[in-house]
């Protein structure tokens, strides 16, 4: 708003996240003191981002005045995306709110049209109130009810921490750039390159399905980190290696191959089951691991294997 009073709820998650983050760096480096005053605040962000429930799902925002957007009483905009995403990765949203505000989004927000996840339904077009600068885009546009491919593969990672690797891979195929362009038609209506990530595709005729803005290098990066460190679950941090797949329960196994400084290690995933989630069993080496799903890796320029088994 022009008064500067507005409030966003989504980013209101992402602070949240970003403050529980930084929370523990501060410890580790001795600033008690600013430990403690981020976490009052994130206490308080907790309360703050609850009051955004909005029954189904969470609010986008608030104007100047306190009117909420996204809200199931508007007639635009009355589920946002990115709000239910970060109320989940941020750890606000309780187990059951989380569960049922993503059933929400993608409910409202995907399939409709086939294989787009929008970031908002319905676009705005004019009624009030005014958002702002996101209505100069047309219906379905961009930001304004189009699949915005950063809050799609937000989606993503929400459905994923909610453990539902059916649907997360699902999601993650539609977003591929290639899964546009499989046949003559469809890429003559996406028009873009079927190699690279696009910022963005329109939702609404006469341009449904059209890509818009490509080499999309922020929207390519959540992509990678998606599909590597979300669904195949492989992350590094610090000198420890993350085994944590989200994957469909179709898979019988997978392998990557990491390479890390001056070693490589050769990660062999079965999945005998048949779940989505849950490491039971960690080798390295062939010695069993009794950390979890966490390895120590080593600047050993030797190569190593590890082995994991969901169940």
């Amino acid at each position: 708003g022009e008064q500067g009073r507005g409030e966003s709820v989504g980013l209101g998650g992402l602070l949240h996240a970003a403050l529980r983050d930084f929370i523990a760096v501060a410890r580790e480096r001795g600033a008690d003191a600013r430990a403690a005053a981020w976490q009052a605040h994130a206490d308080a962000l907790v309360g703050a981002l609850e009051q955004a429930w909005d029954g189904d799902w969470y609010l986008r925002a608030y104007f100047d005045d306190g009117t909420p957007l996204g809200s199931h009483l508007n007639t635009e905009c009355q589920i946002d995306a990115i709000s239910q995403s970060w109320a989940v990765l941020s750890g606000v949203a309780t187990p059951e709110r989380a569960a049922h505000a993503m059933q929400s989004a993608v409910q409202r927000l995907t399939g409709h049209p086939q294989g787009l996840v929008l970031v908002l339904a319905p676009p705005f077009g004019g009624g009030d109130p005014d958002p702002g600068y996101i209505r100069g885009y047309p219906p379905g546009i961009r930001e304004n009810g189009g699949q915005y491919t950063h809050a799609a593969l937000w989606t993503v990672m929400a459905v994923a921490g909610l453990h539902d690797g059916d649907r997360a891979h699902a999601l993650f195929h539609d977003l591929l750039p290639i899964t546009h362009a499989l046949t003559m038609r469809d890429a003559q209506i996406y028009r873009l390159e079927p190699y690279v990530v696009a910022a963005d595709i329109y939702s609404r005729p006469p341009h449904e399905g059209r890509g818009g803005w490509s080499w999309y290098t922020g929207s390519a990066g959540w992509m990678q980190r998606v599909g590597c460190e979300t669904i195949l679950g492989i992350r590094v941090e610090g000198d420890e290696l993350i085994i944590d797949p989200c994957i469909p329960a179709g898979w019988s196994t997978f392998e990557a191959s990491l390479a890390w400084r001056s070693a490589r290690y050769v990660i062999t995933v079965e999945n005998p089951n048949h779940v989505c989630r849950g490491v039971t069993r960690l080798f390295m080496d062939g010695q069993a691991v009794a950390s979890g799903h966490r390895v120590r890796m080593a600047d050993d320029g030797s190569p190593h294997t590890i082995s994991a088994t969901l169940g």
